[in-house]
Formats: C-alpha cells, structure tokens, sequence
C-alpha cells in the first residue's frame, strides 16, 4: 500500500478528490497501525511512521470513499494506572465521519476476561466490530443557507427520526424510519401547518445498542449511547451505510431549509457508550483511555460518573475539547445544521468537581466564530452532586426550563399554591434569566419531552405503566405530577373524555403563548399516547412510534391556530421582560406592559396572590406599541390581550375588565370550545370560564367602513341620485 506522509490536521479520514489522509490522536501510543478492510473482510495494516505532537498521521493515494477501516493501538496495559491501550482490539476512529455495521458484544470486544477485570484478553475483536468509512465531502447544496429565525420568533418541535416517520402512510416504506423519510414532503408539510420553525431530533451521531436491553429483546431507541460524534447514525439511511448516510442526512437539512425549518441536534458530549471498567473496548479506551475519560484520582481503574451511564468524557483535556469542539463545528460547517441541544450539560461544566459556568468549555464555545452564533440550548443538569443547574448558564446559552414544566403542570392539575410560580413562568421566568442579562428567550418551555409522559398520557394516567420495559416498574420517573382526570388509562366515559381534551388544549396553549420559546413533544398535537409507558428509551416499537391513522386531528388543527396567533402578534413572543409588578396601581397612571387581574376584574394586590381563588387568574398583555409582523411579513403594530385562566373543578365567571384596558374584546381561543367566536363583549361584561379551561381575548377593532364600490352604486351615482353611500365592512 503506497504511503506519504501526509498531515496532522484535520484529524479523522479525509478526501481530498485524489486520496485520503489519516489522523489519530493519541499520548499513550508507542505504535499505531491503520487497518483497512476489503468487501471480503481481508485486512492490510499500515503503519503510521509519522507523528506531530502525538497526532500519527499518513496519506494513502489510492484509498477512495467507501474504504473500511479502524485503528490498533499499542502501548502500555495496566487499568490500575488507566492505562488500557491493546493491539488486538480494533478501535474505531473518533473522527469517523460514517460507520459500518454494529458491534456484536462478542467476548473479543472486552480487554479482560469476564470475571477478573485486572486480566487482559488478547482475542482480535475485528470481525465482531463497527468500522468507520472513508467518506466523499462533496454535496450540492444549491445555494443552501440557514434559515437563522429568532429565538423569539422560533417554536420548537421535539422529535425522533424513526418514531416520526416509520408509519406514516404517505412515506414509502424503504424511507420510513430514515432521513429520507424526514424529508418527505407530507412530514415538512406537517411541520409547517403546525407553525414549527425548528426540529429538534433525538440523538442521530452514531450510537451503540446496549447489550443488557438486546438480552431483553429490547433496543436503545433514544440514542443516548454515542460512539461517533462526527458520524450520522447508520440505521436511519435508506440507501445504506457506506457513506450514503451522510449524502441523506446533508438532503434532508436541505429540504428543511427549503421550507424555512431549522434543524438542531440533541447532542450527547457528556459520556460514550464504552461504559465503566466492565465496558467494551472500542475506541477511546483503547486509544487515549486518561486523555478521554475522567477517572478516579486515587485509582485509575474506576470512571468518574455524573451522567449515569458508566463514564464522563474528560473536558479537563485539550484534546478531549477540541473534539467536541470540531464535532461540533463540523455539524454547523459540514452538515448545515442549525443549533445543538446539550445532553446533561452540567457534566460538561464540570472541569474541576462542581459546575462551573465560566469552565473552559464555556469559554472555547464563547470565542468560536462558528459554534458561538448557532442555538445553545442546555439540558441543565446531571445527576452528579449540584448538577441542577436551571437559570445559572452563561448568557449566550438557551436552558430547558424544568420549573416551567413542573408548575404548569402543578397549576393545570390543581395543585394549591403554585399561583405565583404560575405567573413568573409563563411570563418567561425573569427570576432565572434576569440577572445576568438574558431575554425571556432564555427559557426553553416545555411540558412535555422525550423522558416522561406524552400530553396525552400526562390527562390520562396517575401512574407510569412501564411494564413492557423489563424492569418491574422500577424505572422511570414516579413523581410525574400528572393526573388522569379521573380514570386511569383509556376509557369510554364521555365527560372524561371531554376533560382531557380540554387539558390538553390548555397545556398546549399555556405553553404557546407563554414568553420564552416553546417546545412541542413531537406527537403532542396529535394526542399521541405511549399507553402510559414514561421511559421508552428501550422501546422501539409502537408503543413510541406515531401513529397518523389515529391522530386527532382537531387537536392538530387547535395547535395550528395557537401557533397561528402566536407567529401573528408579537405581544406572545416579547424581546425583553415585563417590567409591570403584582403591585396596585395608582389611580390616573398608565397601564403597564402586563397587569395581573383577578376573577372580578380588578388588578390583583399582593394578599389576592394566596386567597381562595389560587386556581384562577386574569393577566392582561398590553400590545399597544409593540411591533412586529403579521404572517404576510407585514409590519403592524399589536393589540391588547387578556387570559382567563381557570384550573378550579367549577366553572368561574370572569369579569372582564374597565374600559381603560379595552372598551370590548372579542375571544380568539376558548380551550372548552363554548365561547369562541361569538361577538365582541363588553367592558365589564362577565365571561364564563368552564372547569379546566382558559380563554384568550383580543381587544376588539370596530372593522373600518369602506366604500361601496359595487356597478349598482356607479350606477346609481350616475343617475344623479344624491345618498349617502352604502357602508359596508372591509374584507381582509
């Protein structure tokens, strides 16, 4: 095999159109051997001679893409010290930018024998493992560009490659399940009737299926179990995973951005899937296992754990952070994506011992040119001491609002007290993100997400019902602060029925047209169930999967309308807090930005926010002045608003407020579906609230009287009858 000897930069395999360069980091190497494997499993080594501050380089001519290949590394095995470098397991690139196959938890994938971790096992691993692929870089893009929507304009939408697509009816079978099948027209199209401006899919870097849930005739369907942090997973290609993974996935951000959709990923920096000291060895252990991973100070043999999962990637390394560095520069730069979402995030915070927002991986995203203007959304914890980590990222950084979810369900259920929580939340959380600069877009809000109940589910059970995990009930959130309406699972009763629609609808409201930026769960919007299961990360089956012949699609057509009135008026979506207070207000002075009001009517004072109506509450949104675009892109000015919210088990009569808010308003969104639509109202008027139920006012605009420009009119005018023209309301 013809060798030069090419370049320490970039890592990983390279195409250049003639041949392809390999790089590999690693400190601990006394001998590295690149391995190349033919169609038939044939293997020729190759020796890597040359080495730029521990990076082994070469360029090999005549290798193209589509080229099998993984590394042997030799050096130094003694786990106690950390060291687990071992030539006869193959190990695949970290760089890999496609992979082949799967690993087969075979014996050989294990540096010891079962049962004596100290012992080292000599077995070649090669034929039980994954390789990467040399791949082709080249792509027409047609001009594409990132769409770049706001933050405060954007609204989320959560969603799993395969679980979206793999039975929808429209999407030829051989693409259900892939990133073809995201592409198809009927999903964008879906999309876009929803108001989405950016999915938000579950892990697609490569990923490794668990053998524990393999042995339950189960399968790691989530995601959270990367291996290749720069290879798009091959089990969701419909053309095959020799590279084409790559061509599909870089034609499916395409069509996303054709239609105005951003795309981010759910990305999984924290861990890898090589597990503890019991794991496989299947690349970084054997290539740098100290550089990569953080081990226990006083004995080396043993992981550092904050994520749950066996290992934590070690961001106190420079080469550790540079990969995720390049990882993550590559998916913006290569792969057109639009923003990461950061698995567990406080891990990555974690330099030291406790989370450290100004942690050197904060400061490396900070001063990027490429990855600091992309969307920065934070899963603000881990399960590490402190790792609840909700308001306290750095500013540049957008957080999955836990509080959000817990008190929006607190208050829909009936839970008491939660009423001043209730309104900082929805009002974009101020109390988390103020201080240290950030806008209401701060606060990513959800109810629902992949962990946990679907919005369905969340009116419909009490308890989890995980019995098709294989764990006795013991895994899964038990504290879900749902409530099932008042029968547990499916049922016939229609006025349950009923009940759940409307809560539902509320929580679904709520969140669009709270400040901050909303995410949907994908399925939501169509009352997807998971029959209560709250922990499908192993069930890649029906129970997650979207089922369109039974969507409800009235709720759908309701969410469409909310996103709808939400892209519409720029009062929903504000660039900066509230300065109004739950204070009085004093006589004579001007309406603040937003005013608290209680069923009467009147402005709450600070002893309404615990009296005996804690379930019900009125906020109105002042418009006036605010500017933004309607959905034809032009410029107007808003309008008042005003939401009644009841979570009491009885209708509550609203009285709507004095003049000097609105002399009458008209009801735009009724979540019990009675009053909507049905004519102004008056100021002072009462407007019934039904049980479990919100209602949205508009300010109402007497429409403008026109001209009637009909041939009758010309007509008549030509007669020489003198009249007052007929006034007839604008259309439009």
């Amino acid at each position: 095999m013809e060798t030069w000897p090419g370049s320490a930069y970039p890592l990983g395999a390279t195409f250049d159109g003639s041949g392809t360069n390999f790089a590999l980091f690693s400190e601990v190497a006394e001998k590295i051997e690149l391995c190349l494997f033919d169609d038939s499993g044939v293997e020729t080594r190759v020796e890597l001679v040359e080495v730029d501050a521990y990076v082994w380089h070469a360029y090999l001519p005549l290798v193209q893409p589509g080229q099998r290949y993984g590394y042997r590394v030799y050096g130094e095995y003694d786990p106690k010290t950390g060291k687990r470098c071992n030539p006869n397991k193959l190990l695949l690139d970290p760089y890999a930018k496609a992979t082949c196959g799967d690993i087969d938890w075979h014996p050989a994938l294990f540096s010891y024998d079962f049962g004596d971790p100290l012992s080292r096992n000599d077995v070649d691993s090669a034929s039980h493992m994954m390789m990467g692929i040399v791949i082709n870089p080249f792509f027409d893009w047609a001009g594409d560009r990132h769409p770049r929507v706001p933050y405060n304009d954007t609204v989320i939408y959560e969603a799993h490659v395969k679980g979206l697509t793999k039975l929808h009816p429209d999407v030829p079978g051989d693409q259900r399940g892939t990133f073809a099948g995201l592409a198809h027209p009927s999903i964008i199209e879906h999309l876009k009737k929803l108001g989405i401006t950016a999915i938000e899919l579950m892990p697609v870097h490569q990923f490794v299926q668990d053998n524990t849930l393999l042995d339950k005739g189960l399968r790691n369907y989530w995601g959270y179990n990367t291996i290749g942090f720069f290879a798009p997973q091959n089990s969701y290609s419909s053309t095959g995973d020799r590279g084409q993974q790559v061509q599909e996935f870089k034609g499916m951000v395409r069509s996303m951005h054709d239609a105005g959709i951003e795309v981010i990923l759910d990305v999984v920096y924290n861990h890898t899937a090589e597990g503890n000291h019991l794991g496989p060895t299947i690349s970084f252990k054997g290539i740098d296992n100290r550089a990569y991973y953080r081990l226990v100070d006083d004995d080396e043999q043993f992981y550092m754990d904050y994520t749950g999962t066996g290992n934590s990637f070690n961001v106190r390394h420079p080469h550790s952070l540079q990969l995720i560095m390049d990882s993550l520069r590559y998916w913006v730069t290569e792969m057109h994506v639009d923003g990461f979402r950061f698995d567990l995030a406080s891990t990555l915070a974690r330099e030291f011992y406790d989370v450290d927002k100004l942690s050197t991986f904060f400061e490396l995203v900070q001063q990027d040119p490429i990855v600091s203007q992309v969307k920065l959304i934070a899963e603000p914890w881990d399960v590490g001491p402190g790792g609840y980590q909700v308001g306290n990222f750095p500013p540049q950084w957008t957080e999955w609002n836990g509080k959000y979810r817990d008190t929006v369900r607190d208050f829909w259920r009936g839970e008491p007290a939660t009423l001043g929580e209730f309104a900082s939340r929805i009002t974009g959380s101020a109390d988390l993100y103020e201080d240290d600069g950030r806008r209401p877009v701060a606060s990513i809000n959800f109810v629902t997400a992949h962990d946990g109940f679907t919005i369905a589910d969340l009116v419909s059970y009490h308890e989890k019902h995980n019995d098709a995990n294989g764990e006795n009930g013991n895994d899964g959130e038990s504290n879900n602060r749902s409530w099932n309406s008042g029968a547990e699972g499916p049922t016939d009763d229609p006025v349950i029925l009923a009940l759940r629609a409307r809560q539902q609808r509320n929580f679904l409201a709520t969140l669009l047209l709270s400040q901050g930026v909303p995410m949907i769960l994908h399925g939501d919007e169509l009352g997807r169930t998971q029959r209560g299961n709250n922990n499908t990360s192993a069930q890649d089956s029906e129970i997650s999967w979207m089922h369109w012949d039974t969507a409800d699609l009235p709720l759908s057509e309701f969410v469409a309308a909310v996103t709808r009135l939400r892209r519409e008026h720029p009062t929903f979506r504000r660039k900066r807090f509230f300065d109004g207070r739950p204070v009085k207000r004093g006589e004579g002075e001007p309406l603040p930005d937003i005013v608290w009001l209680t069923p009467a009517g009147v402005e709450m004072e600070p002893e309404n926010w615990d009296s005996s109506f804690g379930r019900s509450i009125g906020v109105f949104l002042n418009g006036n002045g605010i500017q933004g675009r309607d959905a034809r892109g032009q410029s107007i000015t808003d309008v008042n608003f005003a939401i009644f919210f009841n979570a009491h088990d009885d209708r509550v009569d609203f009285t709507l407020p004095s003049a000097e808010y609105s002399s009458a308003w008209e009801i735009v969104v009724d979540t019990a579906g009675a009053e909507a639509g049905t004519g102004p109202r008056k100021a002072g008027e009462v407007v019934p609230v039904e049980a479990k139920s919100l209602v949205v006012l508009r300010a109402w605009i007497a429409p403008e009287a026109g001209v009637d420009h009909s041939v009758a009119a010309s007509l008549s005018s030509l007669a020489g009858q003198a009249a007052t023209p007929t006034v007839r309301p604008e259309v439009g």
